[in-house]
Formats: structure tokens, sequence, C-alpha cells
């Protein structure tokens, strides 16, 4: 079945289509495994209208190279992790595409990366670099048994013209960490769709920290089905001229006494800076008892830069504990730079440091030293690499 115009959200506004009607909340957007039952990408849908998607056409409509990427594995003893034919694997459990082009990669892929994860304090690394310019499909799922907890860290560099699907299962009780790590090369482009499901009692803390790369959306999908389940979604992102770097979050409340708390943080310096953050939260009229905050901040360094950031929140019971949302879009704080400045600290060096700092709140909410400390050098290295290049 071809996509239609209506499964975007989008509708015809001509004298008789009484009969068209939106998307009304974002739990109805269409969904499915097949790329045939989307319609070809234009940029007018809803999801797509903020994206370069004339860039991205390959990851689209081309035969994508769906076979074994290469990627390297650092696990601990309770990490089992193998390639699984799709026919056999396990994936489907959290979730399915919404687009065209997660679900080119899922009808492209021929084997399914999974992980599972027993026992406490466990932790993977999955090393993916080298993937050349060619365009390719991946599949990822993770589990994490009951009670069972660890640090999982998705990590990117190099070439790539790629589009993946990763999957997170939480068993009740779980308590897992998941940090994606894109440190692409210049001309990099990679979309990613990220689906999570969380048990009950069970936390998952999902972080994504955008550093490098051309074209960069990876867009998580946290469905709270269990009671007490919680998220808290954290995002970094800095980017730099001609540099396009997108997110588009969803928690969707769908169990009583779920918590969701949701802080993306940007900075973007250099013509043609881009970065796209849109959150959507819905508490559903089963949600009762739900906690949910979601903020997105973005610090801008120069002219010639553009952030778009749009929080929305869809509330379908008034029994909650809570909820809200915020944006902000700005340039540096003066009163910050003045009093390191009159402390004999030069402008830019200040800069820096207000860079830094503002990025960091997010990194050092991960709870591994060793992965802080290598993010904390990765920023100040892409902050020091684009102040030289400007």
């Amino acid at each position: 079945m071809a996509q239609t115009a209506a499964q975007h959200g989008i509708t015809a506004h001509t004298e008789g289509a009484w009969d068209a009607t939106p998307i009304q909340t974002r739990s109805e957007r269409f969904t499915s495994a097949e790329v045939a039952d989307f319609a070809e990408v234009s940029g007018l849908e809803s999801v797509w209208k903020f994206t370069p998607v004339k860039e991205l056409q390959d990851l689209f409509n081309s035969e994508l190279d769906g076979s074994r990427d290469n990627i390297s594995v650092d696990a601990s003893a309770g990490v089992k992790v193998a390639w699984v034919p799709v026919a056999t694997s396990n994936r489907g459990v959290a979730g399915l595409p919404e687009e065209r082009g997660a679900a080119n990669a899922w009808s492209r892929a021929e084997e399914v990366l999974e992980a599972h994860i027993t026992g406490e304090n466990q932790t993977l690394t999955l090393s993916r670099s080298a993937l050349d310019k060619l365009p390719r499909a991946a599949h990822t799922v993770i589990t994490a048994a009951p009670h069972a907890s660890g640090i999982i860290v998705l990590r990117n560099t190099g070439d790539a013209q790629l589009s993946e699907n990763v999957e997170i299962v939480l068993g009740d009780g779980a308590d897992l960490t998941v940090v994606s790590v894109q440190q692409w090369s210049n001309d990099a482009k990679h979309l990613s769709s990220h689906y999570a499901s969380v048990g009950r009692d069970a936390s998952l803390k999902h972080i994504v920290v955008s550093l490098g790369g051309a074209i960069v959306r990876v867009n998580p999908s946290i469905h709270l089905n269990a009671e007490g389940g919680s998220i808290d979604a954290l995002g970094a992102y800095f980017s730099t001229s001609g540099q396009h770097i997108e997110q588009q979050v969803y928690i969707d409340h769908d169990a009583p006494h779920t918590r969701s708390r949701v802080t993306y943080k940007g900075a973007l310096r250099g013509e043609g800076a881009r970065s796209v953050w849109i959150g959507d939260v819905l508490i559903r009229q089963s949600a009762t008892g739900t906690d949910s905050y979601e903020q997105n901040r973005n610090l801008v360094l120069s002219d010639g830069t553009r952030a778009d950031s749009i929080p929305n929140l869809e509330i379908e019971t008034g029994d909650i504990a809570g909820a809200g949302h915020a944006s902000a879009t700005g340039r540096f704080d003066d009163e910050q730079l003045f009093y390191l400045m009159a402390r004999g600290i030069t402008e830019e060096e200040a800069r820096r440091l207000v860079v830094r700092g503002f990025l960091l709140e997010v990194i050092n909410q991960i709870g591994d030293d060793s992965l802080e400390d290598e993010l904390r050098v990765a920023i100040e290295e892409a902050i020091e690499s684009d102040l030289s290049n400007s």
C-alpha cells in the first residue's frame, strides 16, 4: 500500500476536501517496515520539512548494501553479541519506521547485530568506521534482561552514507545507559532511528552526541509502556559551517507513574551551520501520575547559523504529577563573558570556556568517568578545530 500525504499529517486545502482529516496526535503516524509503503520523499512531508532531502535521495531510494558493516566489538562477560539472519532475529519489538529512510534500511538489512545484556554493571562498545561512501543499511537490537544494568556505546567515525535502525528493549527493573556518538568525517551522511521499549520500573538513559558529519539525523522514539518506567533523553551537538545536525525526540507515556526528562543542548558556529530539534511528548489517558519535562537550548556563536527548536506536549489525562517544556536559542551571555574577562581571561578563551561548560552539562551526566573524559576531549577538539578554521 503506497503511503498518502494524509498519513504524514499533510492534507489538501482545496475546496471540497472536507473528508481529509489531519493527524491529531503523534501516536497516529503511519508505521511500516516496508519501504514500498512510503511515497518518495519530496521534503514537503512534516517529518522531512527541515531536512536537506535532496542530498539524501540515495538513502531513500537506492537498494542499500545491507551486508555486515565494519564494526568492532568490545564487550564484558555479561554481554553476548552475534550477527543473526533477519528471518530469525528479534527485531520489531521496540518499534517500526515512521518514514521512508528508516523503512528502506529495514527492508534492505540482511542481518541484525544483536546484543543481549545480563548481570550488573556490564559494558559494550560497538565501534563503526571505514564504511566507505556507498549507501548502506544497518540494524542493531540491544536487549537488557530483567534487572540487568550497564553502559552501551555506539561509536561512529570515518566516511559513511548510512541509514540504520537501532532497537533497545529493557526488561523489568533493568537500568541501561545507551550513548550514540557521531564523529563522522566532514562529508558523511547518517540517518538513524532509535526505538526503545522500557519495562516495569526500568530506567533508560539515552544520550546522543553529534560532533561530525555533513548531515546527521538521530531520532530517538521511547515507549514507556509499563508502570514505573523512566527515561532520561540527553543530547549534545556542535554544528559548524555547512553542517546539518537534526534530532526528533518522541516520548510516549503509555503506562501509569512513568517519568521522562529530555535535555538537548547545542552550539552553532559558521555560515550555514544548522540544527533541528523537535521534541514530542505524549501523555496518554492510560498514563496517570506521569512526570515529564523536556527542554532544548541552543547557543549561537556567529552569524549565518540557524537553529529550529520545536517542543510539543500532548496530554490526554488531567491526572498527572507534572509536565512542561522549554526552548531557547541565543548568543553568549555578556555577564558570563564579563565575569571571566574581569579575571584576566582573554575574550577568545572566555568564549571557549562558555561553550565547553554549556555542552559538558550533558556529557557529565553519562555516569562513566572514562567515557565522559573522552567526550570532553572530543568536544574541546571540535571547538579548537572550528576556531582555528574560522
